[in-house]
């Protein structure tokens, strides 16, 4: 494999050589444009004066002396609405948030709010449900909500400034929960719910103030505004992490309003390019942006935020290509070199990969692109807490070098689960492997394929669906050419792409930090940044004993059952290779984290410093996207690209791969007549081409419905189907006992009381597959007690030494 070698040290010297080269052609100055553009409207005004500009339900409504009105955009024209009878003042309306409307009333006349309502809009009339009495009446009152709590500030009788907040959704009986007000004692001229924080602005000496309260931090002061609060409901939040502001000067003209957006995460400012005419103070939010009312032109003015687009060029779409190309020409090196006559040429690579290309393979396979993208969002958005889970994984991973690979790889299995039916029965394995290609196509191929493909067409414009085609398409033509072999080695190239187009990254951000080096440690430090360890007991944290937690169960326990996983290990030339692999994998983990953590601090760093350059109407996951479309230079864009590509690929070819020879292994040669070598290969290479367009279906369809809900759903997934069979692999090799009727008892009944724990929504989803091993094991154990112990031997199937040493003598002696 010498050539191997020269190849990657070729690969890395120019890979060098290009990162210098480009550095040194650099300009010095960031460029300081803003991403975002306005796009400015005019609505036809409304039949009468409007008074109060606000949206429920989506839709625009105009509210005049006694009256009010929607707008019909299909129409463009404006309809009459009904009101409830007491509820005609213009005053009294107001938006907590778009969309979520609620009138104010009091209980006496006066200026003092009693209770609010919420409105709904249906059949041409407003309508208020959910009465919600105050716990004593305010004034001055401010109204926020997100999706799950609502919050109201306001002054007491006695002048005192109060805070409340409940559940959104709770039923009216739920009392109001008081929370610390700001220090300063300043009522509120706005309140906005964004990202689990709330925000208030008071009035201020030249620039009103800003309070930021969190769950953990309480209240803290943020930067002052650039400016004065234009007026109600002018600030508004806007994406996942920005608030738009309306402002007007401290002093002067009061019509000479402007835009500007805070990052909640930098808790930087931004102005926005000026409009062609200032928008009224008398307005609300509105699809992107907002509108608002002109009086003296008579007219309702729109303004709305748009970003831009970054179309590939040309070479950028020639690094693609290339890289595309290399990744089947080792597909069809293999092809052409194997006579296909073996299955374990096929499945197991002839089990002569070296440790070090199994383990860079394993590594590459754990890395999906998901993690290419997550990760620096994680990162940029938080701290590198969860690099805490690497860490420990590395504990986790030694005890699965010493325990649990030498007791597979001395079975001389294809199929992690011929374990099942060797130690219990052939049903529990069949029934394990169906459900891991089901699991493995349906809710962790398919997520794999779209999202990257997602966030590479919100930035470039390359269509999702040509995104999911190039990625699925040349996976599955070097799998099916190249089988196991060609799934290792192009997972050894891919992991350098991924590599190198992470580190320069982090080297062009730093170079483009006025401060270099020493900004980027100054400002990771002084925020906190690089905080690794928790070791708080809160279970709502990512602290260091959930990661342990996590470890135990999705990595020591789970490992065994990980047929992706577990292929590369048996694809080793001999046990003690194949405990190397695993060492090597444990060695890449932390460093390769380490690269996509500082790349989302990078980000933090570089965008605090050019807010201006971010786009406030993309997801925090877009955000490393974002940085690579608008910022890199020409050609590095396709690198990094390829990058997230190589990141996908690398996973879907392992799916592609364990899929077809689970088909193959666990059911064609189970039941078939008379199955062959020839036969079994040829029927994996049919299965991972129906695998691969049966991924690529789910994923085009999955384009057309909310990926978030969809991923959140197959984390679920995984934990109430995948549980219980981890589990079962857990009593296999730990245990003596363990027997077949007690398994499976073990493992319905962790099935049936995970989802009784799913559907009351006890925890939270990521301790669903710890859970279930967990009523795996323990039912599993003592159901297995009413049952005779195994009949069969027990010789190198579980970690107890007489058992291995017996399969030893077995294996070498008579």
């Amino acid at each position: 494999m010498m050539s191997w070698r020269n190849a990657v040290r070729g690969v890395a010297l120019a890979c060098g050589m290009l990162m210098a080269a480009t550095f040194a052609l650099l300009p010095a100055d960031a460029r300081a444009e803003s991403l975002t553009h306005l796009t400015e409207g005019t609505l036809t005004k409304p039949p009468g004066e409007a008074r109060g500009l606000h949206t429920v339900d989506g839709q625009l409504i105009a509210f005049g002396d006694a009256a009010a009105w929607q707008w019909d955009g299909n129409a463009a024209r404006w309809q009459a609405i009904r009101l409830p009878a007491d509820a005609t003042s213009p005053k009294a309306w107001r938006n907590a948030s778009l969309g979520r409307l609620y009138f104010l009333r009091s209980a006496d006349g006066s200026d003092d709010v009693a209770y609010i309502a919420r409105a709904s809009l249906a059949k041409g009339a407003l309508t208020l449900h959910d009465v919600l009495p105050f716990p004593q009446p305010l004034q001055q009152v401010q109204l926020a909500q997100d999706a799950a709590t609502l919050f109201v500030s306001g002054r007491d009788a006695s002048g005192a400034l109060r805070v409340w907040r409940r559940a959104a959704d709770a039923a009216d009986a739920i009392a109001w929960q008081a929370m610390p007000a700001w220090p300063t004692g300043s009522a509120a001229n706005s309140l906005v719910a964004q990202r689990g924080e709330l925000i208030a602005t008071t009035v201020g000496s030249g620039h009103d103030a800003m309070w930021r309260w969190s769950q953990d931090a309480g209240w803290q002061p943020g930067p002052a505004l650039p400016g004065a609060l234009a007026g109600h409901g002018t600030a508004r939040a806007l994406g996942q992490a920005h608030v738009l502001y309306l402002l007007k000067p401290a002093t002067g003209d009061a019509s000479a309003t402007r835009l500007a957006t805070f990052h909640t995460i930098t808790r930087a400012w931004a102005d926005l390019p000026p409009a062609a005419h200032p928008m009224p103070v008398l307005a609300t939010a509105w699809g992107n942006g907002l509108v608002g009312w002109d009086a003296e032109a008579g007219a309702l003015r729109s303004v709305t935020l748009t970003g831009s687009t970054y179309l590939l060029k040309w070479l950028d779409w020639l690094v693609i290509v290339v890289y595309l190309a290399a990744m089947v020409g080792i597909g069809m090196y293999f092809y052409l070199q194997e006579k296909r006559a073996s299955t374990a040429d096929f499945f197991v690579g002839g089990r002569s990969i070296p440790f070090w290309a199994a383990g860079v393979s394993l590594y590459a396979t754990n890395t999906s692109s998901i993690s290419f993208i997550a990760i620096p969002a994680k990162a940029f958005e938080t701290n590198w807490q969860y690099l805490t889970n690497n860490l420990i994984a590395v504990i986790g991973l030694m005890f699965v070098a010493v325990w649990i690979v030498p007791l597979l790889r001395r079975l001389d299995l294809m199929s992690v689960f011929s374990y099942l039916e060797k130690r219990f029965h052939p049903a529990i394995r069949m029934l394990a492997s169906a459900l891991c290609i089901a699991m493995q196509i349906g809710s962790r191929m398919s997520v794999i394929l779209f999202l990257p493909a997602l966030a590479i067409a919100t930035i470039t414009g390359l269509d999702v669906v040509w995104s999911i085609l190039i990625m699925g398409v040349f996976t599955i033509i070097y799998t099916t050419l190249g089988g196991m072999k060609a799934v290792i080695w192009t997972d050894f190239v891919q992991v350098f792409v991924m590599f190198g187009g992470a580190i320069f990254a982090i080297g062009f951000i730093i170079y483009h930090l006025n401060g270099g080096v020493p900004e980027f440690l100054d400002v990771a430090m002084a925020e906190n940044k690089t905080q690794l360890f928790d070791f708080s007991f809160d279970l709502t944290k990512a602290t260091v004993w959930g990661f342990i937690f996590l470890v135990v169960f999705d990595v020591v326990l789970t490992f065994p059952k990980d047929q992706v996983l577990m292929q590369r290990v048996l694809s080793t030339k001999s046990d003690k290779e194949a405990g190397r692999s695993i060492w090597t994998f444990a060695a890449i983990m932390v460093p390769g984290g380490f690269f996509f953590y500082a790349i989302g601090t990078a980000l933090y760093v570089y965008y605090q410093s050019h807010p201006e350059r971010m786009n406030p109407l993309l997801p925090i996951d877009a955000t490393f996207p974002l940085f690579i479309a608008a910022e890199l230079p020409m050609g590095v864009t396709g690198l990094i690209i390829a990058g997230i590509f190589a990141a996908a690929m690398s996973t879907l070819s392992s799916i592609i791969n364990s899929v077809s020879t689970l088909a193959s292994v666990d059911f064609y040669e189970k039941l078939a007549k008379n199955p062959t070598p020839k036969k079994s290969v040829l029927f994996a290479e049919i299965m991972g081409v129906l695998v691969g367009l049966v991924g690529i279906g789910i994923a085009l369809v999955l384009s057309r419905y909310d990926i978030h809900s969809l991923f959140d759903v197959s984390i679920e997934l995984a934990g109430l189907l995948g549980g219980g069979f981890a589990g079962a692999y857990t009593l296999g090799m730990f245990t003596r006992r363990a027997n077949a009727q007690g398994v499976a008892i073990g493992i319905g009944g962790s099935i049936v009381l995970t989802m009784l724990i799913w559907s009351m929504d006890l925890v939270h989803p990521y301790f669903y597959l710890g859970i279930s091993i967990l009523l795996c094991i323990v039912i599993g154990y003592a159901a297995s007690w009413l049952f005779p112990p195994p009949a069969q031997s027990l010789d190198g199937l579980t970690i107890h030494r007489q058992d291995a040493v017996n399969a030893a003598d077995g294996a070498h002696g008579p």
